[in-house]
């Protein structure tokens, strides 16, 4: 017999509630509506009062980010641990690192089934460092204890494979991006003007190939007088890759970017740009680019996991080099003296990719699957 929908208890667990609220709202909003109480774990953020709106009960939950400190992560493991035992959730779904490796050791030891969900594999797969080691280390440990494990790309997955992370390759699953709101990121005509505007969306980290956006912005400005490049997004945010306020003063000074800082809506700034750039060194499958592809932009980014779900180059944007502004500078040249009727074919390919493979409705479609065939509880 099917329990009652109202007896259903989720968790949701991340380094940042911002990230919970921009990118899973519509999962939010079928699991309330449903009846669901919808516990959200993170450290505390602007976005704790809209999602208590939404229904969603909100806990403070300590995550050193950018921390190695062992007492640092240990702290999170118990907190995670206590809110495991005294909530009794049906089901976890962790995400990001910390979340993923301390949350999937917590809800093993309060008997509680967890969904890891890999949103990207960030520094751990980028850099060589001695904690990127130590991380897969814990990766392979925790790892053994999901229920499952969500992958947004195939290079991912394929990355897990080949270092011996997954104690149970069976559990592997394929989450195609985490979906975005057609309705709600509508397609949009291309502006109609002289001036052309790139702009880049995201946390401001030196992984997101902002460096390289900044130097191909300075060589073109320096050729084309009706060229403007814009970055928004948070600065100085608890990650080891973070870009500090400072650079960013420094490069509004010699006139090569205009910051925007943060927005709650990132659809006005989208509308208003003419190509979103996205140079990262790799993602899970980048939001932002499934946002402006629905819009209506077409994509400059890296030819790298995640970025490369996305663009499909020539059809919906061009793929450069990862980690060289030359390339990078060239695909922004190209896309930039492209005829108006090429640019406006590319936006309408995109806006077609996007509603044929990350309709967010699909992957609240995979959620309910799971928790269904996890809990026993229909939704």
């Amino acid at each position: 017999m099917t329990k009652e929908k109202s007896s259903l208890r989720i968790a949701l667990v991340c380094n940042t509630a911002w990230a919970i609220y921009t990118y899973r709202r519509g999962l939010l909003r079928m699991l309330t509506a449903r009846g669901a109480e919808v516990t959200i774990l993170a450290p505390r953020d602007r976005t704790f009062e809209p999602l208590a709106e939404m229904g969603c009960r909100c806990v403070e939950l300590p995550v050193a980010s950018k921390g190695t400190d062992p007492r640092q992560d240990l702290k999170t493991l118990a907190a995670l641990y206590r809110a495991y035992r005294t909530t009794r959730p049906h089901i976890v779904f962790h995400y990001t690192i910390k979340p993923n490796i301390y949350g999937s050791l917590a809800a093993m030891l309060a008997r509680v089934p967890s969904i890891a969900v890999t949103t990207g594999l960030g520094y751990v797969f980028i850099q060589k460092s001695r904690t990127a080691q130590v991380a897969k280390r814990l990766y392979r440990l925790a790892f053994r204890f999901p229920r499952e494990i969500w992958f947004l790309n195939q290079d991912d997955h394929a990355a897990f494979v080949q270092e011996k992370l997954l104690a149970h390759p069976d559990r592997a699953r394929r989450l195609h991006g985490e979906g975005v709101d057609l309705d709600e990121f509508a397609l949009t005509p291309l502006p109609a003007r002289e001036e052309f505007v790139f702009i880049l969306i995201g946390r401001l980290l030196w992984d997101k190939g902002v460096a390289e956006y900044v130097e191909a912005a300075r060589r073109l400005k320096a050729r084309f007088a009706h060229v403007r490049f814009q970055l928004l997004g948070p600065v100085g945010v608890d990650n080891p890759s973070a870009i500090s306020r400072t650079d960013v003063a420094q490069w509004e000074g010699e006139n090569i970017v205009e910051y925007l800082g943060e927005a709650h809506d990132v659809r006005p700034l989208i509308a208003a740009a003419d190509c979103v750039v996205l140079p990262s060194y790799r993602e899970g499958v980048p939001r932002t680019l499934m946002e402006a592809s629905a819009m209506g932009r077409p994509i400059v980014a890296t030819d790298v996991p995640g970025c490369r779900e996305v663009v499909e180059h020539g059809v919906t944007g061009l793929l450069c080099e990862v980690k060289s502004a030359d390339s990078l500078a060239q695909a922004l040249e190209r896309m930039l003296t492209l005829p108006a009727a090429e640019r406006a074919a590319m936006a309408q390919h995109g806006r077609a990719k996007v509603a044929r493979e990350f309709d967010e409705k699909n992957v609240v479609e995979r959620y309910k699957g799971t928790i269904h065939a996890i809990t026993g509880i229909s939704l």
